[in-house]
């Protein structure tokens, strides 16, 4: 049996694991789909207090109250930043950290680092006007959704605590990469915030050079969008599982 901990990106809740949890349980792992506070299933609690540290707990705590070792960590979009920080500071309790179309941030680098200009500016105006410093989700066709698929995603999907948005994360990048990790690059259709990391993942000499040794890099291409445990479970499963 594996344990899995699934952290979902931005505008979403642990509800958009729902697929790929029941396809874990049913071959008998462990599953847990983290709601990352302010969003989702806790949109309750939206609040301008919220910071990346907040969302970085909220993983934390969840792996530690579980008391979880050799963790599968599956972090999904703006989750990659999430993810990066558990791998820099427990990496003693991961076993394997999977980017799911996900930010892989330089240190010193925000989730909006590597976006353009007129995107920065659209979500902070947005932020800006909001009484809880939050900016609204896309419409789900970005992520290459139709049908039913779609109109799921859109009525669940919840503004995002704007404070995540431009806070840099510093870590050890050799520490991370003592964690192996593999990167689904989700090509059809690509979603144009993540353009930037998909060279990144393949270039040697990323971190440094660290990206590539400690415990090893691996991609892997699915031809769906931004959101395959959604759009193409079954074949996100078999990547995981493969990562267990």
């Amino acid at each position: 049996m594996a344990n899995f901990v699934l952290v979902h990106g931005a505008w979403h809740g642990a509800w958009a694991w729902r697929r790929v949890v029941d396809a874990l349980h049913a071959q008998g792992h462990r599953a847990l789909a983290v709601c990352l506070t302010g969003v989702g299933e806790r949109v309750h609690l939206m609040s301008s207090l919220i910071t990346l540290e907040t969302h970085i707990d909220d993983v934390a705590n969840t792996i530690e109250a579980e008391e979880l070792q050799d963790a599968v960590l599956v972090v999904h979009s703006y989750a990659g930043m999430i993810g990066t920080a558990v791998a820099d500071r427990m990496p003693q309790r991961l076993k394997h950290l999977v980017y799911v179309d996900a930010v892989v941030p330089r240190p010193g680098e925000s989730w909006s680092s590597t976006h353009a200009s007129a995107t920065r500016e659209a979500r902070l105006a947005a932020a800006q006007a909001s009484p809880d410093f939050a900016f609204p989700a896309p419409d789900p066709s970005v992520f290459g959704l139709a049908a039913e698929d779609h109109a799921w995603v859109q009525r669940r999907q919840t503004p995002h605590p704007g404070h995540t948005y431009q806070a840099p994360l510093q870590f050890d990048p050799k520490r991370v990469a003592g964690v192996p990790r593999t990167f689904v690059d989700c090509v059809q259709p690509r979603l144009g915030t993540i353009d930037s990391i998909r060279p990144r993942v393949r270039d040697a000499g990323f971190w440094d050079g660290a990206w590539t040794g400690g415990g090893g890099i691996r991609v892997v291409e699915l031809a769906t969008g931004h959101d395959p445990m959604i759009s193409a479970p079954q074949e996100l499963v078999r990547v995981l599982l493969d990562c267990a």
